[in-house]
């Protein structure tokens, strides 16, 4: 399972929260403390929202405690809004196209989960995307996948919360005909440049950690785990809950 994080407030340098806490995200990469996996190691991704609408991103696949330009960029580049990512590969390569957070126009997203028998899914699922959408597929995640679908329901004039249930119900009926009982989980983020929409969901109501946090009156951030050992003011969001939130507060919904 990956880690992650996700800000939105005053702008910040991004080292306040990658990589200079406690229990920062580089050192979640060598060492997390609620996942599945130690170490998080098969690359990471940053991205960011400057004065441009579409963000940056850096991705790499070297181990994020290892490579010293995440360091200096996070170091001198200060942003509003901003995501970061360390990843524990299951079932793709370890390649840069493979490494979160994804980009489409405006769009940042980033993931951490599964699809149950992705394997056998991933052809029929890709046949639903647009063909302007599917000439944007990258890599070979379900993440990615699962981002585009969810972009395709947009453009449509859904919700961000009803694009993502919608995604989701259509991904567990086609792992229903298929008799795949490997659980569907889903703890993400999607943001568009104002906004961060994080979701915590998992079919078998074992979804990944999802933590959201008012960082020192200067914004708001979700993280996998808490950036510190002392876990007061980190809420833990309820599995089945979209939360939206920007920098002046947030709101919840059952993700349905």
């Amino acid at each position: 399972m990956c880690r992650f994080l996700a800000y939105v407030g005053d702008a910040i340098f991004l080292d306040e929260l990658v990589c200079t806490p406690q229990h920062s995200l580089v050192r979640q990469s060598l060492r997390a403390e609620e996942a599945k996996v130690v170490t998080n190691g098969d690359g990471f991704g940053i991205g960011w929202y400057g004065e441009r609408e579409a963000p940056g991103i850096y991705r790499e696949v070297m181990p994020a405690w290892s490579d010293e330009n995440l360091l200096a960029l996070c170091a001198n580049v200060r942003s509003h809004l901003f995501f970061a990512h360390v990843r524990a590969a299951t079932g793709t390569g370890i390649a840069r196209q493979n490494c979160h957070p994804f980009r489409y126009g405006p769009w940042l997203f980033m993931h951490n989960g599964q699809i149950g028998g992705y394997g056998q899914l991933r052809r029929a699922m890709e046949a639903r995307l647009p063909d302007h959408l599917y000439a944007e597929r990258k890599g070979a995640t379900d993440s990615e996948l699962l981002f585009l679908l969810i972009i395709a329901r947009i453009e449509m004039g859904e919700t961000v919360q009803d694009a993502v249930s919608q995604v989701l119900n259509e991904t567990l009926a086609m792992m229903q005909v298929l008799h795949i009982q490997a659980p569907l989980r889903f703890a993400a983020a999607l943001a568009d440049g104002q906004q961060v929409h994080a979701i915590r969901y998992s079919s078998d109501k074992r979804a990944p950690t999802l933590y959201l946090h008012r960082f020192e009156q200067r914004g708001l951030l979700v993280a996998s785990e808490p950036l510190v050992d002392d876990h007061a003011g980190w809420e833990l969001i309820p599995q089945g809950t979209v939360v939206c939130f920007d920098a002046q507060g947030h709101q919840s919904q059952a993700l349905v």
